[in-house]
């Protein structure tokens, strides 16, 4: 199961690369990222994060590991625990000054809720990757980064 969105920002390519590739800042642009921690690496490829987020009300625990890293046009992090498998892929591309975000989140479930899933979580996976949208356009357009 996937969700996946291209959208817009106005701010340069090697800027969002930086931004979204450093994945401790899922902080400021995952709604369901509670908190998430740099545990190895220099933000390359074989970076390790232990990541707590909250889904459907329930918080939830995975380490991810940097498994692409091509900048300033590549970035992708696998996070596993042992219900689920996600996987954040992002492709940047050029448009003049601005730059265009290809997201797309895939998710293997494991386990008794590999079958439920499909019910029960996909609208709830369309809804947040629509907030992730908005919140990475709201983080990367303000001041900051």
């Amino acid at each position: 199961m996937h969700v996946e969105r291209t959208f817009t920002v106005s701010r340069s390519i090697d800027d969002v690369f930086d931004y979204l590739s450093d994945f401790e800042n899922t902080n400021e642009w995952d709604p369901g990222t509670l908190e998430t921690k740099r545990t190895s690496g220099d933000g390359g490829l074989a970076t390790t994060y232990a990541n707590r987020s909250e889904f459907m009300g329930r918080e939830t625990e995975l380490a991810y590991e940097t498994i692409g890293f091509d900048r300033p046009t590549f970035f992708s992090a696998r996070g596993k625990n042992k219900t689920a498998t996600a996987t954040d892929t992002m492709r940047f591309t050029r448009d003049g000054d601005r730059t265009q975000i290809h997201y797309r989140a895939d998710f293997k479930f494991h386990g008794i809720i590999k079958y439920v899933a499909p019910i029960m979580v996909k609208g709830k996976l369309d809804s947040l990757a629509d907030e992730t949208v908005e919140q990475i356009r709201t983080t990367l357009e303000s001041a900051r980064p």
